[in-house]
């Protein structure tokens, strides 16, 4: 995956896709404080990491906001582990954080997938809808890799 790598500011808060610039462990401190990552190991988080175009929202020097896309960059793309810092949160950063993946360069020609068992209405605003194909899924036997 050799994209370039790109940085956009709103107001005191910076948004970058450049993996040097990514805090792992508040990532990880992120990614735990939800119900669909909270038991993924270290590992595990490191590894989506290195297969996936990772935003890392910062206030100052304190990443506080993560998502990542998986994508082929061509024809689909999967949003997830969308996160902000519950201190952060309704100030509009989400909308920024969103608005400014779905703008990204390299997403351009891809359809977006994702899954939210809670934030359907969030996500409605920016065009996501239900699929007309069933959706269907297959977990990992073992582990919390997929969850």
């Amino acid at each position: 995956m050799n994209q370039p790598v790109h940085e956009w500011r709103h107001g005191e808060f910076w948004l970058t896709d450049d993996p040097a610039r990514l805090d792992f462990d508040a990532t990880c401190r992120l990614l735990w404080s939800t119900y669909w990552a909270a038991k993924r190991t270290p590992e595990i988080i490191r590894e989506s990491l290195n297969n996936s175009l990772n935003f890392a929202l910062f206030s100052g020097t304190t990443q506080i906001g993560f998502a990542r896309m998986v994508t082929d960059f061509a024809t689909v793309g999967y949003l997830c582990d969308v996160v902000i810092a519950d201190e952060f949160r309704g100030s509009g950063l989400g909308k920024w954080l969103l608005s400014t993946i779905l703008a990204h360069p390299s997403l351009a020609g891809c359809r977006i997938d994702l899954f939210t068992r809670d934030a359907q209405e969030f996500y409605r605003q920016y065009g996501f809808g239900p699929h007309p194909f069933t959706s269907m899924v297959r977990y990992p036997t073992g582990g919390a890799g997929g969850r």
